[in-house]
């Protein structure tokens, strides 16, 4: 996060003595990334946050690769992906490389059975349905049909769920995923040509701490294995923090679009960014106002990046029969573009209702077993006139 936030009781001074109420003292843990060189947070914990009791065993997580090198466009369809009761069950990767994995979910329960940590990659979820709370060692956040969930990788949580009715777009990412630079200035502050600002972003408010000892099973990813973890003090004993390392809330609803007199190239929908992979947020719009312009975008060859574009609501004017949860996937340096008629039916509209999230990486995805079970093999014929 590019912005300073405290929750909670904190000493004035970062590693003194800060005593609880009975003279024992509080303890303090450094939750940094990138070494000691990136974002960091303090926190003050009610026990040793160290204390494991057993290492009950782990199991493999690593996607199933069904195409390692892929050279077709793919449509995927997303809602076919059948809804299961655990929320790490029903989390089933579909594209792949060693940087992110964008994975589908339909959990049907709310996490209670165990705590759940990603040490090696910040997890970027995308509510499509449904609604609930996000719990973390760090606070809750409050989440709904739109909300962009980031979590950073080790971030201790559980997902509470309203209704067993719940579709999540995630994006599980390597590398660290922050607002885009270009969109800050050099103090880290939103700049006011970005499409966001800091009033969008919802930070955690509530804090739950427990004071509790007894055994706290926490499932750890790591290196593509989850590992069953006991530890014998509550994880979320946290009394206070302060930093810049935390999970946020930002709702794509809140992404303000920026139009001009001729269409506006795919960077003017950035949301997020790391320096392997960008996500943008396409949202309902006006159109472009040149007396003469096409709204429908151009044929591009993305020569340096594959382009996932998840369906989230809305008319999606450039593709004929695509429908929510839809993904489509358009392999680096093969030319893709509006399909046959949308550039023609574009031409006189004001405006577009449409609702996506897309993901652009610099490697090549894999497609993995799970995908190929939603997929539609013929979607690369579909410019054909």
């Amino acid at each position: 996060m590019p912005f300073y936030h405290k929750l909670g009781e904190i000493p004035p001074k970062r590693h003194t003595i800060f005593r609880k109420p009975n003279g024992d003292l509080y303890y303090e843990q450094l939750f940094g990334t990138i070494g000691f060189d990136g974002m960091a947070t303090n926190m003050y914990h009610e026990h040793r946050p160290t204390q494991v009791k057993e290492v009950k065993g782990s199991y493999k997580v690593a996607p199933k690769i069904a195409i390692a090198n892929n050279i077709k466009s793919y449509r995927f369809h997303g809602f076919k992906v059948k809804p299961e009761k655990d929320y790490l069950d029903s989390r089933k990767a579909v594209l792949t490389n060693s940087d992110c994995t964008i994975i589908l979910a339909a959990p049907t329960t709310s996490q209670d059975a165990y705590f759940y940590k990603n040490a090696d990659e910040d997890e970027l979820i995308f509510i499509h349905e449904g609604s609930g709370k996000l719990r973390t060692h760090l606070g809750n956040l409050d989440f709904k049909y739109g909300d962009y969930l980031l979590i950073p990788r080790g971030t201790i949580y559980k997902m509470d769920f309203d209704t067993s009715e719940n579709r999540l777009f995630i994006v599980a990412s390597r590398r660290p995923i922050y607002t885009p630079k270009r969109y800050r200035n050099w103090f880290g502050q939103l700049l006011e040509h970005a499409p966001f600002c800091e009033r969008d972003i919802r930070r955690p408010e509530e804090l739950e701490t427990y004071n509790e000892k007894g055994d706290f099973l926490m499932k750890v990813k790591k290196q593509d294995e989850i590992f069953d973890m006991v530890y014998a003090t509550h994880p979320f004993d946290v009394v206070g923090y302060d930093g810049y390392n935390y999970p946020y809330a930002f709702s794509i609803h809140d992404f303000e679009p920026i139009t001009g007199r001729v269409h506006q190239p795919p960077p003017v929908h950035q949301t997020f960014e790391t320096d392997a992979f960008v996500v943008c947020s396409f949202v309902p719009r006006l159109y472009d106002y040149h007396p003469q312009a096409i709204p429908a975008p151009y044929n591009h060859s993305n020569i340096d990046s594959d382009e996932v574009l998840y369906y989230v609501d809305g008319d999606f004017m450039s593709r004929n029969d695509i429908d929510k949860g839809h993904i489509s996937l358009h392999p680096a340096g093969i030319p893709h573009g509006p399909h046959p008629g949308a550039v023609e039916r574009s031409i006189g509209k004001v405006k577009t209702d449409e609702l996506a999230v897309m993901v652009d990486t610099f490697k090549p995805l894999q497609v993995t077993e799970e995908a190929m079970q939603i997929a539609d093999d013929d979607y690369h014929k579909s410019w054909l006139e």
